[in-house]
Order: structure tokens, then sequence, then C-alpha cells
């Protein structure tokens, strides 16, 4: 399996915006937690280490000195394709 960038969402908006809503009300203790245990789920969803070594290198890439998350990086990459 191949690493996926693109959009695999109907409406990515909706994606995005029910993981900052899953981070309301918590403490950065808690968020931070709450992303780990994300990952962790997600990761063991995908069961391929390849595909997983691939979104760790593109991540690091992605949010190396500019203090943003992946997502914000990737809907912002999206939204600039689109016009």
């Amino acid at each position: 399996m191949k690493l996926s960038t693109s959009s695999n969402f109907a409406k990515p908006d909706d994606a995005f915006r029910a993981i900052v809503e899953g981070h309301h009300g918590l403490t950065d203790e808690q968020s931070a937690a709450l992303d780990a245990a994300l990952v962790l789920i997600l990761a063991n969803h995908i069961g391929d280490i390849d595909v997983l070594h691939d979104a760790l290198a593109l991540a690091k890439r992605t949010t190396a000195g500019t203090g943003q998350q992946p997502q914000q990086q990737q809907q912002q990459q999206q939204q600039q394709q689109q016009q």
C-alpha cells in the first residue's frame, strides 16, 4: 500500500472540524494525549509499517520550522490546488 496524500473525505472540512471539536474543553495535556491516542489508533488501523514510515517522514517535513499542524497544511494545500 502506498501513502495517500490526497483527501479521501467527501467533505474534508467536516473531518478537520471533527478533529478540532474533539479537542474542545481539554487541557493542553489532555489534548496532547488525545492526539497521541488518535495517532496510535489510526496507525494500527492502517496496519502497514511502510505507510507509517512514509507518513511520519511527511509529517516531519511538513511541520519542520512552521509551527503548523499537518492537517492545517494539508487543508491549505488542497485549497491552493482548487484555485
